[in-house]
């Protein structure tokens, strides 16, 4: 396959997705000034989340303002020196979040009718430049009864799109959230140029510590990195499963979610990305952190100032 050179990425979560939709927050939550700083940090990549009901209506036709604020985006990366990743967090009838009430999805053929329009869409406005913007094309499965029907829409969605994006590379995850050990379960990539996706977070009990949206325990659950069960190994035995999936399947791996929340220490976030990132240089895997801003997660918060030179060279490598 040609060679897939997303390496250094960062998350602009919270802009077009995971918000209150406002004009003051999607005018205003990532500036010009935010993407030339992720540019000045050395990396070569945003991955943008993008909600359906941003650019979508109800009935199914597309919202041009919506669009153009994507165009924006595009435009910025461009400028900057980065590449894209448009990444659809949510479509009608499905979220990784059950708490937006989506569902119907992956039984509903009206609803992946409106999900293959929209990648239709995007196909036709940015899919003659597959240098700089890649595809992904859904965030988070849930549930792995979803499996067979995801391979089968993702598959039909890739066919719709090569018709005006013959060339663009396409992320394809699997259910448990993008987990590396579901990759196992996808199916053979539709052509060269989809890539296996996935999102890391484990320890779950470490990174998403003092969590509220998880269940009732992870508000008040603590655990410090050195009793988080992370050694040397702990991500390379994790990945080497996918990534020999991903070589029988002659395609690669991109982790397109990572991150340690905000309750924990910088020290200990440093401690984790350090040991994370080792297994990425070893299998070679181009990865986005979570998240630029705010979202739990932020590396750009002012928590992170003493810490965030070390950090950059880290995501860097």
């Amino acid at each position: 396959m040609e060679r897939f050179d997303l390496n250094r990425g960062i998350n602009l979560g919270g802009w077009m997705s995971q918000c209150d939709y406002s004009k003051e927050r999607l005018d205003g939550f990532i500036k010009a000034s935010d993407i030339e700083r992720i540019a000045s940090w050395g990396m070569d990549h945003i991955r943008l989340p993008l909600d359906y009901n941003v650019i979508q209506n109800e009935d199914g036709s597309m919202k041009e303002d919506g669009l153009c604020r994507v165009d924006s985006a595009v435009g910025l990366a461009k400028k900057n020196g980065l590449r894209i990743v448009l990444d659809l967090h949510k479509t009608r009838g499905y979220s990784f979040d059950k708490g937006e009430n989506e569902a119907g999805f992956f039984s509903d053929e009206a609803l992946q009718g409106s999900f293959y329009g929209i990648w239709r869409t995007l196909a036709g406005r940015y899919g003659s430049d597959p240098d700089n913007i890649v595809f992904e094309l859904l965030n988070e499965v849930n549930e792995e009864s979803d499996i067979d029907a995801w391979n089968r829409i993702s598959n039909e969605c890739i066919r719709q799109i090569r018709k005006d994006a013959p060339e663009t590379f396409i992320l394809v995850g699997s259910y448990h959230g993008n987990s590396v050990k579901a990759v196992k379960d996808l199916s053979s990539p539709f052509d060269d140029h989809v890539i296996y996706n996935f999102h890391c977070y484990e320890p779950i009990r470490f990174t998403h510590q003092g969590a509220y949206w998880i269940d009732d325990e992870f508000p008040s659950l603590r655990m410090p990195f050195a009793e988080s069960g992370v050694n040397e190994d702990f991500f390379a035995r994790m990945f080497e499963p996918a990534i020999e999936k991903a070589s029988r399947e002659g395609t690669c791996l991109y982790c397109g979610e990572y991150g340690v929340i905000d309750v924990v220490s910088p020290e200990d976030t440093l401690a984790w990305y350090k040991a994370i990132h080792k297994a990425f240089r070893k299998y070679g895997i181009g990865r986005a952190a979570w998240s630029y801003k705010e979202m739990d997660f932020g590396l750009s918060d002012p928590r992170m100032d003493g810490i965030r030179d070390e950090l950059l060279e880290v995501l860097r490598e």
